[in-house]
């Protein structure tokens, strides 16, 4: 393992922390920038497995809250009824994201243009969705009703296209079912838990029998950075959101979408 790819791995890994929760696609920049720096991992699993850093980072932010849902799942109607609409959320894209995975991960993966076409999409819908006069009908993220956890999760299924992001399609379409933006990036984390899980657990057993132990330390760097990057984030999300929206990342995507596209035509 060289420097020049612990380098690669530290500034991916920073990468997905930085990205992974807020709604400008954490796997289309990993993506560009792999590209674009001639990083190459196994079977494109670096890519998923450093997503378990974000995913500490968002257990660790939330723990005491889980706990206590967990204490008062077997008792309590409220915490049942919301952790059904978390798994009812997550299971439109985790039934598609596994029938479709070789599609994904062989071609969409490998379509940089795709990605930087699909940021941009992204951004100009966020804006538009940002700059709508929306009344909140929901605030409290425990008492949605049931059809709107499927509805999001149906949202959720778009990200499945890398560019578009999970979060930016989960929180887009919170807001126009009739969420204030606070709990819908709220939701977004909560349904990230089970989706990054999954991902996680999924894209391991399909590349079992492909990974080595030598592939380990880069996914352990890109881990660690993206833990300590994803724990920076999601404290100060929600707090920016409530007051500032979501626009600075609508205009994020365009730029870096625009961005990429122009070097994809100069450089390839």
């Amino acid at each position: 393992m060289d420097s020049h790819t612990i380098v690669e791995a530290l500034l991916l890994g920073l990468l997905e922390g930085l990205t992974e929760f807020i709604p400008v696609s954490s796997t289309g920049h990993i993506l560009l920038a792999g590209h674009f720096l001639g990083f190459h991992s196994t079977g494109k699993a670096f890519e998923i497995l450093i997503q378990l850093g974000a995913i500490l980072a968002i257990l660790s932010v939330y723990f005491r809250r889980l706990w206590q849902m967990l204490l008062d799942l077997p008792h309590d109607r409220l915490t049942r009824h919301f952790v059904l609409g978390i798994l009812i959320a997550f299971l439109p894209a985790a039934v598609i994201g596994a029938l479709a995975h070789d599609f994904i991960k062989t071609v969409l993966f490998e379509s940089p243009r795709l990605i930087c076409i699909m940021l941009i999409i992204g951004g100009v819908v966020l804006l538009v969705v940002d700059r709508m006069k929306l009344q909140p009908v929901y605030r409290d993220v425990e008492r949605f009703p049931t059809r709107l956890y499927l509805q999001i999760g149906l949202f959720q299924c778009l990200s499945l296209i890398p560019g578009t992001s999970r979060s930016g399609s989960t929180i887009v379409g919170a807001l126009l079912l009739g969420v204030d933006k606070r709990a819908a990036a709220e939701f977004s984390f909560f349904l990230a838990i089970p989706t990054m899980v999954g991902a996680f657990a999924f894209d391991l057993f399909k590349n079992r029998n492909v990974l080595t132990t030598a592939d380990l330390p880069i996914i352990a760097i890109g881990f660690v950075a993206a833990f300590v990057t994803a724990l920076f984030v999601v404290r100060l999300l929600l707090d920016y959101v409530s007051r500032n929206g979501y626009s600075l990342f609508g205009w994020w995507r365009l730029v870096v979408g625009g961005v990429g596209l122009v070097a994809l035509m100069v450089w390839g």
